[in-house]
């Protein structure tokens, strides 16, 4: 016999706060990603003109530090029109329910009866529910949107943020520390390795093909590394740099 208590699906996200989580993650990860090509981009683009530590060192700090506030920036922006989305819409259907509570209970009926419901089933579930919490009822059907699980601008701001220097660092040391003759070729690999993983987690949370998911990272960011250096390269040999 099976426990109703218990979701007959573990896998599927039913537990509340999703919104949060997602967004933490969708910015985390697409952060890294940023971080990883970006930084990686112009670092290796720099190496390519033949420049010294104190080019690289300069240049890959500007990229660390302005992608990430960029991306933090840009991420607060976009989340925060999203949030004042959300929160308006609250106020405008608890106002709604305070002033026509019995149009409101009618169109909750509706709603369900749109869903393939008989009117008396619908009637009865819209009126169990508004009795219980009619704003989480309507906020539910109507618009899809928990009260307690808007997004938090500051929340995804710090994640991308965080993400973009966690992944951007990575192709910054390399580039600074390791011999000249290995260089380019130690960072193109290292920064490769880290798409394949930021791939994988990535296809596995929206729960798309990892193979699809990952090649299109790689591909993407092996064309910007080699872009970048042929530049840099190009620069350095016209003494342009």
């Amino acid at each position: 016999m099976t426990d109703m208590t218990t979701p007959q699906h573990p896998d599927e996200p039913h537990r509340g706060g999703l919104a949060q989580r997602l967004n933490w993650l969708r910015a985390g990860v697409l952060g890294a990603n940023d971080g990883i090509i970006s930084v990686a981009a112009v670092v290796v683009g720099v190496a390519g003109t033949g420049a010294g530590t104190g080019p690289l060192l300069a240049s890959g700090v500007a990229a660390l530090v302005g992608g990430g506030l960029s991306m933090a920036v840009g991420e607060y922006v976009s989340v925060s029109s999203q949030s004042d989305s959300e929160k308006a819409l609250i106020a405008k259907e608890r106002e709604e329910l305070a002033t026509m509570p019995d149009e409101e209970l009618d169109e909750l009926t509706a709603l369900y009866e749109a869903q393939g419901i008989s009117h008396a089933t619908a009637r009865q579930v819209a009126v169990e529910l508004t009795q219980k919490d009619a704003l989480r009822a309507h906020l539910a059907v109507e618009l899809g949107i928990d009260p307690d699980d808007v997004v938090s601008p500051w929340h995804a701001a710090f994640a991308s943020m965080v993400a973009f220097l966690t992944g951007g660092i990575l192709p910054f040391l390399f580039v600074l520390l390791v011999p000249a003759p290995w260089k380019i070729p130690v960072t193109f690999v290292a920064v490769l390795a880290a798409l394949v993983l930021t791939g994988t987690i990535s296809a596995r949370i929206g729960g798309s093909s990892k193979r699809l998911g990952t090649l299109r990272i790689v591909i993407g960011g092996a064309i910007a590394l080699a872009v970048t250096f042929g530049i840099g390269a190009l620069l350095g040999t016209t003494g342009a740099a």
